[in-house]
């Protein structure tokens, strides 16, 4: 399995049952595929460099996890279909094993 890292942010006026619904189902696409969350940093309400659809803010979360790469397609569905996810990067950890 490789190291891999999710940075995403939700918009932040969205209530707590939003953001866990979002984390259950991103968690459920990367355990169902055979990975392993690592870490969670819930790094709260951050200023965006340039307005997103309206917004100034983002709620932001970065993931640690490891998975095999054939499974970060379904990842990156899953996240592109989630309305309440403005916007995500997933990023390879070479450095990390």
């Amino acid at each position: 399995m490789k190291a891999y890292e999710l940075l995403f942010f939700i918009n932040p006026s969205s209530d707590d049952e939003t953001r866990l619904a979002v984390m259950k189902r991103i968690d459920d696409a990367i355990i169902g595929n055979g990975g392993v969350v690592d870490n969670i940093d819930s790094w709260g309400k951050r200023k965006l460099a340039f307005e997103i659809d309206k917004l100034t803010d983002g709620d932001y979360t970065l993931i640690d996890f490891h998975t095999e790469p054939a499974s970060i397609a379904e990842l990156d569905r899953v996240l592109h279909i989630l309305d309440n996810v403005v916007r995500y990067m997933i990023v390879r950890r070479d450095d990390r094993s």
